[in-house]
């Protein structure tokens, strides 16, 4: 596998990595506010928290990694190592084998950066934890995964290297899928990492908003039409792919987060009909919230500032969020004094300045 730029490679590197810190930036920035409803954020912080500034329930520093970068991370490695043949090669090669024993590993504490070697993460996904230990029993990404119903977004807040640097759109769409089902293997999980890589990759290549909304709806297409097909999985693929379709259409239309952060789940409009579960980690409405980023016509950082406003699981909103804005806007739309905050900013520039190297 080679993820090196050739002449007719698109992709714009400050968008690659702008899409890495994206996430990185949104997770440090909504850490300090996680588990507290818009009420108690509005009463806590009257102005709108505009700095990373760690704390929150689980005492973060600033600029921490919570567990949404440290598994972008995992999945970054893989590629990273898979481009290089070398690293995980437990029990299997492949990217997505490669990305699931990093998943052990942070899970584990084994040289894990900012732990203690040993020591449990502090945040961990009740499916995502699931889904690490059955990986690891078996050893086979085919048997893990935490089952349908179990609809968290513990797998799109770590998908977006797979956008990245999958250059293959076929291969692009299973390795979304297969890396998802890991540890989230509900059909809405899966089916929402494809959409939201199809964005990414269009982002990166220069693709504006709603261009690369259209490729995210055609890849969902595609992915129900093939279902349909095959006639696998009872369905539950082709109903997930029209929820998703659903999802995007609402985050594009009928979500405006300028009026969601500042008037609440009482009186902004359209928020009890598109987001009735209160961004509480539920899968569709994260990824409708990031979909509403996206369309969002201010600057990165007042973006971010008002998705993690919104309240409950604000780390990971905003992680979804600032991957598509930050390929969407490029590395330097992130502000400096967040940039010089985060823990593998160095590491992630490193390492998309490898991938992205001639071959």
């Amino acid at each position: 596998m080679s993820t090196a730029q050739q002449p007719d490679d698109k992709r714009d590197p400050s968008r690659v990595l702008g899409a890495l810190l994206g996430v990185h930036a949104g997770d440090s920035l909504g850490a300090t506010l996680e588990f507290m409803s818009w009420e108690e954020i509005q009463r806590r912080f009257p102005s709108p928290l505009r700095d990373i500034v760690g704390g929150g329930h689980f005492g973060w520093k600033a600029g921490d990694a919570t567990d949404d970068t440290d598994l972008t991370r995992a999945v970054l490695l893989g590629y990273y190592d898979e481009a290089r043949k070398s690293g995980k090669k437990q029990k299997g090669e492949g990217v997505v084998e490669r990305a699931a024993w990093y998943f052990v590993d942070w899970f584990e504490g084994r040289e894990w950066p900012g732990r203690v070697k040993g020591r449990k993460p502090k945040d961990v996904g009740g499916a995502t934890a699931q889904g690490i230990m059955t990986f690891k029993a078996y050893g086979d990404v085919k048997k893990s995964g935490a089952g349908e119903g179990r609809a968290g977004n513990g797998s799109l807040m770590r998908c977006v290297p797979t956008g990245l640097f999958q250059r293959d759109g076929d291969k692009m769409v299973e390795e979304s899928m297969a890396i998802s089902a890991v540890t989230h293997d509900d059909s809405c999980c899966v089916v929402s990492c494809v959409a939201y890589n199809a964005m990414v990759r269009a982002l990166v290549e220069g693709k504006k908003a709603d261009e690369a909304w259209q490729a995210g709806m055609e890849v969902l297409k595609g992915v129900g039409e093939k279902e349909k097909r095959e006639g696998r999985g009872g369905g539950r693929i082709e109903s997930a792919v029209g929820k998703v379709q659903r999802t995007m259409e609402g985050g594009r239309h009928r979500v405006k987060l300028d009026d969601f952060a500042l008037n609440g789940p009482r009186s902004a409009r359209n928020f009890r009909e598109e987001i009735p579960r209160g961004a509480s980690g539920y899968v569709l409405e994260s990824l409708k919230l990031g979909v509403a980023a996206l369309f969002d016509p201010r600057s990165l950082e007042d973006i971010l500032v008002d998705v993690v406003r919104i309240g409950r699981d604000t780390d990971t909103n905003g992680a979804i969020a600032g991957g598509l804005l930050g390929a969407r806007d490029g590395a330097e739309a992130i502000p400096l004094r967040w940039r010089e905050k985060l823990q593998y900013g160095r590491e992630f520039a490193e390492i998309v300045e490898y991938l992205l190297s001639p071959s």
